[in-house]
C-alpha cells in the first residue's frame, strides 16, 4: 500500500508540474526546437500567431508569413493566413514553412500535401508543404493527402469558412 502511495504521489507531482520531463509530455508533429523556428515578428508577441495567438514553435510547421506596410505578420497555419486575407485586405511576399528543411520559402514554390493523416493546424484538413516535389511524394505515400499548389490548398482553406461570415 505504502508503495502505492508514492507511486501515486511521484505520478501526481511530475503529471501536474509544468516542469514535466519530455518524456512524459507528447509533441506534436508540427512541434519543432526552438532554436530550429524562425519567427519574423517584431515585440514581445513574436512567438504567437498574430490571428488566433497559437504557439508558432508549437505549430511551426504549418506557419506561414506575410507583410504588409514593412510590418512582418507570422500565422501557426494557412487558416490564419487565409483568415486575414479574407478581410479584403493585400499582404506581400507569402511564404509558408517548408517542413523537410524547416525554411521559410515562397508560397508560389510549395507543394502542399491537403488531407494527409497527419492533424492539421486550426482546420481538420491538414495542410503541410515541401519545396521539393520527391519530399512531398514522400509524406504523400507515408500518411495519404492530394499533392497541390498554393491557389489550390487556400480554396481547402476557404472552405473551413463557408458556414460563417467572416
Amino acid at each position: 500500500m505504502k508503495t502505492i502511495v508514492i507511486l501515486l504521489s511521484v505520478f501526481l507531482f511530475f503529471g501536474c508540474n509544468s516542469t514535466t520531463p519530455s518524456s512524459f509530455s507528447h509533441k506534436l508533429f508540427q512541434t519543432v526546437e526552438e532554436k530550429d523556428a524562425i519567427l519574423v515578428q517584431d515585440g514581445k508577441d513574436k512567438r504567437y500567431c498574430v490571428r488566433c495567438g497559437m504557439d508558432l514553435v508549437k505549430f511551426y510547421k504549418t506557419s506561414h508569413t506575410a507583410q504588409k506596410d514593412n510590418v512582418k505578420y507570422q500565422y501557426c497555419s494557412l487558416h490564419c493566413l487565409e483568415e486575414h486575407l479574407g478581410e479584403g485586405i493585400t499582404l506581400k511576399n507569402p511564404q509558408v514553412v517548408d517542413i523537410t528543411s524547416l525554411k521559410l520559402i515562397p508560397v508560389n514554390e510549395a507543394f502542399y500535401v491537403v488531407g494527409s493523416k497527419k492533424r492539421g493546424t486550426m482546420s481538420r484538413t491538414s495542410k503541410y508543404a515541401f519545396h521539393n516535389i520527391d519530399d512531398a511524394k514522400k509524406f504523400q505515400l507515408q500518411y495519404g493527402g492530394e499533392i497541390m499548389d498554393f491557389n489550390s490548398a487556400r480554396k481547402k482553406a476557404q472552405e473551413d469558412f463557408k458556414y460563417y461570415k467572416r
